[in-house]
């Protein structure tokens, strides 16, 4: 069944609008939470998900005779491309997987993006042979494809090792990017728009429960955090509530009240870092973001204005 006279499959239009759906309230988080990052890295790949969906069911139609058959070609495939491209960097940056640094930055655009280019934005150009384009294109992709996800799989076995429920969570987020290994697969095939759709889109369900799930445990696991580093901040000449107040004037995030709060306790950045299961130059980018968003130079600086020792409010 098909919608607006297009090729569209119904059950894309039906994705399409519940990942808009999803967009508009998910924009609507970040802007009241900017410095979460990981929701950043969500919208976007929500965002790579949207127009995929679209062009690739939309496109190519010949019908369309304002655009030509080889624009909406290279609009089809290129955002599944982008969207491949994306997926293993939203995968190392959400859960700091430090190990598939190299294949965020730099594999998929040799192996992936580079492919594109060539075939798509040569071959195809030049001979007009769209199957042939995609019969080549897809070639290393599909390779590459094996060897990231087994990269990926590392990174997890690694972090499992450092902590049982993170390595549980992202255990299931390899059976989320599944379908991506399978999009070259799907793509040299040729296979058509709904099994590709309920593929990938099936993968993206999965992504967007576990993030549900993790916001929700991290909202928790912070304020539970927070009101117990409140209570350890030991200051017998300012109260508790103005540490808070003061934190909350200068918009401190979550994150950066708990790293206040430690340095408060005369942790070193080190203990910092292993105190909450982050890494040595995050709570070093946390004290960074601090200095600027109170204007001091250094440690003591910060502790006398949030403790309320220095009343220079801007």
């Amino acid at each position: 069944m098909k919608v607006f006279n297009t090729d569209m499959h119904i059950v894309t239009f039906i994705f399409v609008i519940f990942e808009v759906i999803m967009l508009l309230y998910q924009f609507l988080f970040y802007l009241q939470r900017p410095f979460e990052k990981k929701r950043l890295y969500y919208i976007i790949l929500l965002i790579l998900f949207i127009i995929y969906n679209i062009c690739g069911g939309v496109f190519p139609d010949p019908a369309l005779k304002r655009i030509s058959l080889t624009a909406q070609n290279i609009l089809a495939w290129g955002s599944g491309v982008a969207l491949a491209c994306f997926m293993p960097y939203y995968f190392y940056k959400a859960y700091d997987l430090e190990r598939l640094r190299f294949h965020a930055r730099y594999g998929v655009l040799l192996f992936l993006l580079t492919p594109f280019l060539i075939f798509f934005g040569i071959e195809y150009l030049i001979q007009g042979n769209i199957d042939r384009a995609v019969k080549h294109g897809v070639i290393i992709p599909c390779i590459y494809a094996v060897i990231c996800v087994t990269a990926m799989y590392r990174s997890i076995k690694l972090k499992q090792g450092e902590d049982k429920k993170i390595g549980k969570e992202m255990l299931l987020s390899l059976i989320a990017i599944a379908p991506w290994v399978s999009m070259p697969i799907l793509s040299f095939f040729r296979v058509s728009q709904l099994p590709e759709v309920l593929v990938m889109n099936g993968g993206f369900l999965v992504i967007t429960g576990l993030f549900i799930w993790q916001t929700i445990e991290q909202s928790r696991e912070e304020n539970h955090r927070l009101q117990a580093l409140i209570l350890t901040v030991e200051d017998s000449e300012v109260k508790q509530d103005v540490f808070l107040e003061n934190c909350e004037a200068y918009k401190l995030s979550p994150r950066e009240i708990e790293v206040a709060a430690l340095i408060s306790d005369g942790l070193k950045y080190k203990e910092i870092a292993d105190r909450l299961f982050i890494q040595e130059r995050t709570v070093t980018t946390h004290v960074q973001k601090m200095f600027l968003k109170t204007g001091v130079k250094n440690k003591v600086e910060l502790l006398n204005i949030l403790k309320g020792k220095d009343q220079l409010f801007r």
